[in-house]
């Protein structure tokens, strides 16, 4: 991998492996809906100037259904319930939860008419994987049920949207794709939003986090993970979902002081070692 890859991998391991700090210092200040326009509507005008070529959009409007059920499971559902069970668990355990999706897009893809064997390999990852998920949740759900079976169902989503742009948009141009979901999303949350409207201004802290959480986490990052795919191809490029957990725990510990357990890095080490068994391909066979 050249250097600009090295650093662009490297941003992608942060930039989408803090925003479960960033949820949980914003959602202390703004509801739900507010913090999903904020971060929607946002990322939308500062990508919407990178796509205006109009033939750009004639594949997204030509797929447009398959954009819009993208846009529900990566985005509307996805940032709703995992900002909503922010509010009750910590962000280390969220990412670390998080985690689990490409092993649940895994399951998903081998019965919904993709790959059509396993391997003993990856099915002794997917074994250690969901072990790694039960010794994260397992502690937890004593207390806290709802909230973690809520981030439970966003690592289904987040397993559910690659498949649907794999198999249905794999013609559509990114940028211009992801605008839209972005802005479909950001209507979707205008009424709620203006519902639940702060009644003062937010302190500096949730402004800031607010404003990284929109323009870093969400335009900057699909701005550099284009990149990065262009640069490495999109197998190599998704490697950075190694990462992304072990920032979200330091990023959790460090700054705001939540419990390094060992429950999390146990539950961390046996999600990772799954995610590689359970999505590596077989030598000779082609990524």
């Amino acid at each position: 991998m050249s250097a600009r890859g090295w650093a662009l991998f490297a941003a992608m391991s942060v930039i989408w492996g803090i925003p479960y700090l960033l949820i949980k210092i914003a959602v202390a200040g703004v509801s739900v809906p507010v913090l999903v326009l904020t971060r929607t509507a946002v990322g939308a005008l500062v990508l919407l100037p990178l796509a205006l070529s109009r033939a750009a959009w004639r594949p997204v409007l030509a797929h447009w259904k398959p954009v819009l059920a993208f846009a529900f499971f990566e985005i509307v559902a996805a940032w709703f319930l995992l900002t909503d069970a922010e509010r009750h668990i910590t962000s280390s355990l969220t990412g670390l939860l998080i985690a689990a999706a490409p092993i649940i897009a895994t399951v998903l893809d081998r019965f919904t008419g993709g790959e059509r064997r396993l391997g003993r390999g990856r099915i002794l990852g997917l074994g250690i994987g969901f072990g790694g998920v039960a010794v994260l949740a397992g502690p937890s759900l004593a207390g806290s049920t709802g909230p973690v079976l809520e981030v439970l169902l966003v690592a289904v989503c987040y397993a559910i949207a690659p498949l649907v742009a794999a198999r249905c948009l794999s013609d559509v141009p990114a940028l211009p794709m992801t605008a839209a979901c972005l802005g479909v999303a950001a209507l979707i949350y205008s009424l709620p939003a203006a519902a639940t409207w702060p009644q003062q201004v937010p302190s500096t802290t949730v402004l800031v986090a607010l404003a990284a959480l929109a323009v870093i986490c969400t335009a900057l990052a699909f701005v550099v993970f284009f990149a990065l795919i262009r640069e490495v191809g999109a197998a190599r490029a998704l490697m950075f979902t190694y990462v992304n957990p072990v920032v979200a725990l330091t990023a959790g510990v460090i700054v705001l002081g939540e419990p390094l357990t060992v429950w999390n890095i146990a539950g961390l080490a046996l999600i990772l070692v799954g995610l590689f068994l359970a999505t590596r391909k077989p030598a000779g066979q082609t990524a």
